[in-house]
């Protein structure tokens, strides 16, 4: 559901101070379920549980973490419920992209001052741990961002939730160590509505940008701008569909997704062929890109450290541009729908997006589409 900006002041600087993502909680079907895959297959630990047991009547959650990556995955109790209503409508997806912040009610009070539409007050949370204060805005779609105070909170997550001792005997963790970026897909037309909202409300600036000529195919294309806040530890992509012969992967998305939301998170390694490895063995399964990709790879990125051959091994695909180069490969849909995916990222000195690899990576997105006879 799209909401009308009321024309705020411009923003003169970065005037909302945001430490990086907190945590992103998706509301799904089976959220024991999702909790035990994501702990299996991408190495998570789980850390925090809230439902009957510890209080809570109406929804049941399950916080898993690997370095500073914090999931969330929460699943109602009732059919009635509106967490139902949501997976309904989308399947299990990304509800909350939260953010840590010095100061909730302050980051509440400048961003409904400049238009944004309210989903939850300034509250103040509390348990033995201590408190934590937290306030909550609409995004695109049905997609939300909570504002995240924890300085006088020492529990293991918030208020509510119940640490789950000893060690996670499932995890088994692949170096995954924090949120690159998330990236948002809109409908055609909305983009630069929703890039307005990140830079007059939210305090972002233009990161990158990129049209149907950076990337596109023979049957789709799309347009993309990236947002970022100040210190660049919070990037949002967002994706519109362009006009192109085939559907493009963005309007299979919003077909199946039945609306915007969140199309894929990044997460950030050190040692891509590493993760990539463990993931591979652990039953995440990757897109593939054509082996000639490879044949003249050092042409087009100049001098890598990782072996070619392991790159090819496992489809990792690298690009370069004037401040070093990224290495970057995305996993297939993770569930029926095909909405949710992940990128593996690992950066050397590049802060882009890897533009090099556009045309390859959205041919593969294609053979996927085809196969599911959606392009």
């Amino acid at each position: 559901m799209q909401q009308a900006l009321e024309h705020p002041a411009p923003v003169e600087q970065d005037f909302l101070p945001l430490n990086g993502t907190d945590h992103i909680e998706f509301y799904v079907g089976n959220a024991r379920q999702a909790a035990h895959y994501y702990r299996t297959a991408f190495g998570f630990r789980l850390v925090a549980y809230r439902g009957p047991e510890t209080g809570t009547r109406d929804r049941a959650s399950y916080v898993v973490v690997q370095n500073k990556i914090r999931f969330v995955f929460t699943t109602a109790l009732g059919p009635d419920h509106p967490i139902s209503g949501h997976v309904r409508q989308h399947g299990d997806g990304v509800r909350d992209i939260a953010l840590w912040v010095d100061d909730a009610e302050r980051a509440w009070r400048e961003t409904t001052n400049r238009g944004a539409r309210t989903v939850r007050e300034p509250e103040t949370l509390q348990d033995d741990q201590g408190e934590a204060r937290i306030a909550s805005i609409a995004a695109y779609g049905d997609t939300i961002h909570t504002f995240v105070e924890r300085r006088n909170y020492h529990g293991v997550f918030l208020p509510g939730f119940s640490a789950i001792e000893g060690e996670d005997a499932l995890a088994r963790p692949v170096g995954l160590k924090h949120v690159d970026h998330v990236v948002g897909n809109v409908e055609l037309g909305q983009m630069n509505h929703w890039v307005d909202f990140y830079r007059d409300v939210m305090g972002f600036r233009m990161f990158k940008h990129f049209d149907d000529q950076d990337i596109s195919t023979e049957y789709s294309a799309l347009m993309s701008k990236v947002m970022s806040n100040g210190n660049e530890r919070v990037k949002f992509p967002l994706n519109e569909p362009a006009h192109g012969r085939r559907k493009s992967q963005i309007e299979e998305y919003l077909e199946f997704y039945h609306g915007p939301g969140v199309q894929h998170i990044a997460m950030a390694t050190d040692n891509i062929i590493e993760t990539v490895s463990a993931l591979g063995r652990q039953g995440v399964e990757f897109l593939r890109v054509p082996s000639t990709y490879y044949d003249d790879l050092l042409e087009r990125t100049g001098p890598i450290e990782e072996p070619i051959q392991e790159l090819q091994r496992l489809g990792i695909l690298v690009d370069r541009d004037d401040e070093g180069y990224m290495l970057q490969i995305f996993t297939r849909p993770v569930e029926d729908r095909p909405t949710v995916f992940y990128e593996v990222i690992q950066r050397k000195g590049s802060r882009s997006f890897g533009k090099g690899n556009f045309k390859a990576l959205f041919e593969a997105i294609e053979r996927e589409q085809a196969r599911r006879g959606n392009l």
